[in-house]
């Protein structure tokens, strides 16, 4: 949506309040202008921006000035639709990528411009109420993206077996950081730079930058092999994929556009179809679900094979099981947590065919301490401080939620969150326990596999007796405070 496209909103919106003001119908402001009724009615759904001429024989039959018709300020009322025109909101989010067409939603503002008015001004309120930036909307936005396609994209697998016969890359794991590198060193001319980091400290929060027009990629020095691997894979598709719109460091600093949320995605998403391939991964999940028994070894070995990192693994699993396996209920989930604190962070999540439990929560309460996300990055703490970390450590948990029939079985991993100083991470799949699950992965009702209650967080929940509880549930008692008073306020109406 243009800027030239804000002045034909904002233009139909003054025409429209005017008319409305005076009571005229588009019969009477016909005969007044000398305009037709069919272009007027364009006029004010944004459509249609008429010449001097005609502005000037609008402005004398609606009574007001050429300048004031043409003026960009609406009046106080339309206030919060001119601000939202004003940002680059409106501009850049993806219409097009939901099959929604942007000039009706422009329609839509100019058939009821003061209640579209009155509901933005709201989520406004919301947004700045709660702190939400625009990458907040981006992301939210790209997440609903991933969702509406099952986090599976056909035509990005597709370019990856491309590029994967063209270079010749391996399909059965052990994809290295040597292997990419030199493929952008010969291909693409790049010159790799893994010292630069050591001389800028305060770098070390990054994984890479890149400077395209130099044809150069630094590389942070304490990246593990796999997640350089990444870096690498990443870099190739905005190249391979002819990426323009990008940002040029590993994680946004400030992002520009949606477009560099969508391109950063695909970029990502090549990377890992790359580094684990979808047919070889299929083959080897149906292997693994075929064991009568949750058996942790496997799982690592499958890891291993791919050189994957958790996240990568957890993430790939989350596209390939719709797909391939007709497993479309699940939510994957990262939660971040500072070992020296008692706080928990959900910075990713993914939610297939529904809003799966459990979700974020941006209200800073307190998520269950009995999600396997959580009591296995204590179960980490713990080695950590006996100092017997080796390897990432994976758990599983078939997780009831109290007060509904939904289970899930919930594969976590966790590890520290190197290189990022003081953090811990934990990613977890969970897969709804139905039908297609019970057919598909015979161990899920392995004996050995803990089973617990859980809910979504402490000040919400009505489990009795939980020692896990890190806070009352003043949430809750709020709630059944406020129903006893209505109970209460019906019981006097109907006596």
């Amino acid at each position: 949506m243009s800027n030239s496209q804000n002045t034909k909103i904002i233009f139909g919106l003054k025409v429209k309040q005017l008319r409305k003001e005076q009571e005229l119908s588009f019969q009477d402001l016909k005969e007044l202008s000398g305009l037709s009724v069919s272009y007027l009615n364009e006029i004010e759904k944004g459509k249609k921006y008429p010449r001097n001429d005609k502005i000037e024989a609008l402005a004398n039959a609606l009574k007001t000035t050429y300048d004031e018709l043409t003026s960009q300020k609406l009046s106080k009322n339309l206030l919060p639709l001119s601000n939202l025109l004003d940002s680059n909101l409106l501009h850049e989010l993806p219409f097009d990528l939901f099959g929604i067409d942007a000039a009706k939603v422009v329609e839509i503002i100019a058939n009821a411009p003061t209640k579209v008015g009155a509901f933005i001004s709201a989520l406004m309120e919301i947004s700045s109420k709660y702190e939400l930036q625009q990458e907040n909307f981006y992301f939210a936005a790209l997440r609903s993206y991933q969702e509406l396609h099952e986090n599976y994209f056909e035509e990005l697998e597709e370019q990856v077996d491309k590029f994967v016969g063209e270079f010749r890359i391996s399909t059965n794991g052990n994809v290295s950081f040597d292997t990419l590198a030199r493929v952008l060193q010969k291909k693409y001319r790049y010159k790799i730079d893994t010292d630069a980091f050591r001389e800028q400290p305060e770098l070390q929060i990054m994984r890479s930058i890149s400077i395209p027009n130099k044809k150069k990629l630094l590389v942070n020095y304490e990246l593990t092999d796999t997640q350089r691997a990444f870096q690498m894979g990443k870099e190739l598709a905005f190249n391979y994929l002819k990426l323009k719109d990008r940002a040029y460091t590993s994680s946004f600093l400030k992002i520009g556009s949606f477009d560099q949320v969508l391109n950063n995605f695909k970029a990502a998403y090549f990377s890992v179809a790359l580094l684990i391939n979808r047919d070889s991964l299929v083959n080897d999940l149906r292997q693994f679900f075929k064991l009568n028994r949750w058996n942790s070894t496997a799982l690592f070995a499958i890891l291993d094979k791919y050189q994957a990192s958790p996240e990568m693994f957890l993430h790939r699993m989350a596209g390939v099981l719709p797909k391939f396996f007709d497993i479309d209920d699940l939510f994957f989930l990262r939660v971040n947590t500072n070992p020296e604190e008692d706080k928990f962070y959900i910075t990713k999540e993914l939610h297939l065919n529904q809003r799966q439990r459990p979700h974020g929560n941006e209200i800073e309460e307190y998520y269950c301490r009995r999600w396997v996300s959580l009591w296995l990055l204590n179960d980490l703490k713990k080695v950590q401080n006996a100092n017997r970390y080796q390897k990432p450590i994976i758990n599983v948990q078939r997780s009831k939620y109290f007060g509904t029939e939904d289970e899930y079985f919930c594969i976590t991993i966790a590890r520290p969150g190197h290189p990022t100083p003081n953090t811990n991470i934990s990613v977890t799949l969970g897969l709804l326990i139905n039908d297609k699950l019970k057919e598909t992965i015979r161990f899920w009702d392995d004996d050995n596999i803990p089973e617990r209650w859980v809910n979504n967080t402490c000040e919400r929940c009505s489990i009795e007796d939980c020692e896990e509880r890190a806070q009352p549930p003043i949430i809750l008692e709020k709630m059944k405070k406020q129903e006893s008073i209505q109970n209460t306020i019906n019981n006097i109406f109907e006596g």
